[in-house]
C-alpha cells in the first residue's frame, strides 16, 4: 500500500507564509502527478496546483503567483509554498498523488489516486 503524511499547517497572520509538505512511503514504482487541494468549510474541494513528473506546474487563478508547488522525487514528496496568505485561503489542505505501485511482478495495474490526511491553514485578518 501507499501512505501520504501532510505536515505545515497552522495559524498565520494575513500576509504570512507557510510551507506545506506531503510525504508518500509505501510499494511505490513511481509516482505521475502531484497536487494540492483544499477544501473551505461549506465548499468543495477544489485544486490549488499540481505539478507534473516532469515539472510543469498549474495553478489555481486565486493563488497564481503567491503559491508554489514544487516536488523531490527522490523522497516522494511535494511541497507548497504559500506566501503572501489571505483570509480567504484559509481551508483543510489535502495532497493527491497519481501513483504507480509495485508488484512482485514488476508494476502493478494502475495508476491510482493517493489521498493525505488533510492539514488545516488557518490565515486571521
Amino acid at each position: 500500500q501507499v501512505q501520504l503524511v501532510e505536515s505545515g499547517g497552522g495559524l498565520v497572520q494575513a500576509g504570512g507564509s507557510l510551507r506545506l509538505s506531503c510525504a508518500a512511503s509505501g510499494s511505490i514504482f513511481s509516482i505521475n502527478a502531484m497536487g494540492w487541494y483544499r477544501q473551505a468549510p461549506g465548499k468543495q474541494r477544489e485544486l490549488v496546483a499540481s505539478i507534473t513528473s516532469g515539472g510543469s506546474t498549474n495553478y489555481a487563478d486565486s493563488v497564481n503567483g503567491r503559491f508554489t508547488i514544487s516536488r523531490d522525487n527522490a523522497k516522494n514528496t511535494v511541497y507548497l509554498q504559500m506566501n503572501s496568505l489571505k483570509p480567504e485561503d484559509t481551508a483543510v489542505y489535502y495532497c493527491n498523488l497519481n501513483v504507480f505501485r509495485e508488484s512482485r511482478w514488476g508494476i502493478a495495474p494502475g495508476p491510482h489516486d493517493y489521498w493525505g490526511q488533510g492539514t488545516q491553514v488557518t490565515v486571521s485578518s
